[in-house]
């Protein structure tokens, strides 16, 4: 039994490396082998309507309790990785059994299925364990909102995770919440032997979720999230994995409750999840200026502006893979972080379908390059009193919607993609002759 602990650090350590690697990768050669990871993370799951996962997480959860959240979740994974390091800077560093802050955990979890069935899928984000982990990682050496973001979420998991084990992970953490409603009914989980125990407290010193109760002689298993190294820190034996038998009585009579709980919660996830500067090289230019879109443009199988926004959660993988830098965090509120195109330094190219394949909860669904030709995000608008007869626009646009009449640019909407190819191109300045708006729904061409 002791042996799981080490089997669980080098299957955590596989999952880290990789989405690490993943979100890291500007080469783009890795989604071929790792783009599964971001997709069996709970929430992208629930927001894609992955039944396979969420069903395969769920069922873990009631067999062996919080498995996922020691082994699949990055920000859990990072933080064993501060508590062990508290562990080797202190010795003799000892914590303590605390009382469960069900209030806490559960207010939490509630706000944030109230702001994603509302929408505000942006806000409830921040605490989402692998959209927090994505930024972190894709971010901490950026600039802007989503860099501080990043900066505060690692500052704040990392201080509460060094000092306090997984008490992020047991009070603000929603996935860690809500599996804890299954996890504290699971069939199988840590057990301590009343006869065998002799109150050396080892296990109870060493446990990172504080949950082990030595006086009481019990497992708080909505916390636990089986990391299995109280088995090892056990010499009498007194700890053990196995059936949860003495605890079946209030488990026929909390059954009602927590189906009733889980049901709420996931039904609730799953109708929003439903509804839902250079010129070539050669000299620099002055920046130029892009009025302010009405409707916000969203990448090419996006499908529309609501179902982007509502399986969303800005976890910045399609930021990091574009490969001409269009993606950029929002620093609206109302799609904050929330990624959204912007023409600045690059365009669309129709051969690149990245975010399409990247994306782990289909907010982006995945195209294919001849179905990425004939879809329209957004329409260009030409300002005449900018424009300054280059034909430029014309010249670059990739599906020809644009023609020089009487020495202006005019755009046959039927045509154009939104790709920005012209935008990008314009050299009027300090003010663009020609941008595109955006198309609350993405149409085809």
């Amino acid at each position: 039994m002791r042996y799981l602990k080490y089997v669980r650090i080098v299957l955590a350590a596989l999952m880290l490396l990789g989405i690490t690697a993943l979100l890291l990768d500007a080469t783009g050669v890795l989604r071929h082998w790792l783009a599964w990871m971001p997709k069996v993370q709970l929430l992208p799951a629930v927001l894609a309507l992955n039944v396979v996962v969420i069903v395969a997480v769920l069922l873990v959860t009631f067999l062996v309790g919080r498995l996922y959240c020691s082994v699949v979740c990055p920000m859990g994974i990072l933080q064993d990785i501060f508590t062990w390091a508290h562990k080797v800077i202190f010795p003799k560093r000892k914590l303590h059994y605390r009382k469960p802050q069900n209030w806490l955990r559960y207010t939490v979890l509630v706000l944030f299925v109230v702001l994603m069935v509302l929408g505000l899928g942006s806000i409830a984000s921040l605490v989402a364990p692998y959209s927090a982990y994505a930024r972190m990682v894709t971010n901490i050496h950026g600039t802007g909102l989503v860099h501080w973001v990043a900066i505060a979420t690692l500052c704040c998991v990392g201080v509460m995770s060094f000092v306090w084990g997984r008490l992020w992970c047991n009070t603000l953490c929603p996935v860690g919440s809500l599996l804890s409603l299954i996890g504290r009914y699971s069939i199988f989980g840590i057990r301590i032997d009343a006869n065998k125990c002799g109150g050396c407290r080892k296990c109870e010193q060493g446990c990172k979720a504080m949950c082990i109760d030595v006086d009481s002689k019990k497992v708080d298993m909505s916390r636990c999230v089986d990391c299995f190294n109280c088995l090892g820190d056990c010499k009498a034996g007194a700890i053990s994995l196995g059936p949860r038998n003495t605890q079946s009585a209030t488990i026929d009579s909390s059954r009602r409750k927590f189906v009733a709980g889980t049901v709420a919660v996931g039904a609730a996830m799953a109708v929003q999840a439903q509804e839902q500067k250079m010129d070539g090289g050669l000299a620099a230019l002055m920046d130029k200026s892009v009025p302010q879109r009405k409707t916000p443009l969203k990448p090419f199988g996006a499908r529309s502006l609501k179902n982007f926004s509502q399986h969303c959660t800005a976890c910045q993988l399609c930021v990091s893979k574009c490969p001409e830098h269009v993606l950029r965090p929002s620093t609206k509120l109302e799609s904050l972080m929330q990624p959204e195109m912007n023409y600045t330094d690059g365009y669309c190219r129709m051969a690149c379908t990245r975010c399409s394949e990247v994306c782990p909860t289909g907010a982006i669904r995945p195209i294919g390059k001849e179905e990425k030709t004939a879809i329209s995000i957004g329409v260009a608008v030409v300002l005449k009193e900018n424009c300054i007869s280059c034909g430029t626009c014309a010249r670059h646009c990739p599906s020809e919607a644009i023609l020089m009449v009487d020495g202006y640019p005019a755009v046959n909407e039927s045509r154009c993609l939104g790709c920005g190819a012209c935008e990008y191109y314009c050299p009027a300045r300090p003010m663009t002759a020609i941008y595109v708006e955006g198309r609350e729904v993405h149409t085809e061409v």
